[in-house]
């Protein structure tokens, strides 16, 4: 009799393991797309900053790498800000600027976006590498999350400052 009590107990545990794993997956994979939304969204306002301080200084290569930015298709992405990144970092951000002030503070905000998209990516390929998980296919319904990679948007704003 006691056998018995044993073996409904493990599969009890055993069950609500799984269940904790599987939901476990389904939240981490939840946050994931959360935060590539929030990623795109303040890739869209950095591009937008960064298209108003171009129309402001009429610099037109920064206008252009913005606008790329914003109308980019989802594999032209990385690159496309990888190219803003560079031309906003070649021109001189003034703090008491209204339009560098928000271009920074995009830039800024986009790094603690970048940040925690990157880390809760890292933790989703480390969850989905689990034997359980792989065992159980519990990842099944869930696309592959993936990093975007690219340069730090942190932007220097004095350039006299900087060194060699």
């Amino acid at each position: 009799m006691w056998w018995v009590v044993g073996v409904v107990a493990a599969v009890v545990l055993a069950t609500a393991y799984l269940t904790w794993i599987a939901a476990r997956v389904d939240r981490l994979h939840v946050r994931v797309e959360s935060a590539a939304r929030a990623l795109d969204a303040h890739l869209l306002r950095r591009a937008a900053a960064a298209a108003v301080l171009a129309e402001e200084r009429y610099a037109v290569e920064l206008y252009a790498a913005s606008r790329i930015a914003l109308d980019a298709e989802v594999d032209e992405r990385e690159a496309a800000e990888n190219d803003l990144t560079r031309q906003l970092r070649s021109s001189p951000l003034d703090p008491e600027e209204p339009a560098a002030a928000a271009v920074i503070g995009a830039s800024r905000r986009l790094v603690l976006a970048r940040q925690v998209h990157t880390d809760l990516v890292r933790d989703a390929l480390f969850l989905r590498r689990r034997p359980l998980v792989r065992l159980f296919r519990m990842s099944r319904k869930h696309e592959r999350p993936r990093y975007f990679d690219i340069d730090d948007p942190t932007l220097n704003t004095r350039p006299e400052l900087s060194v060699g």
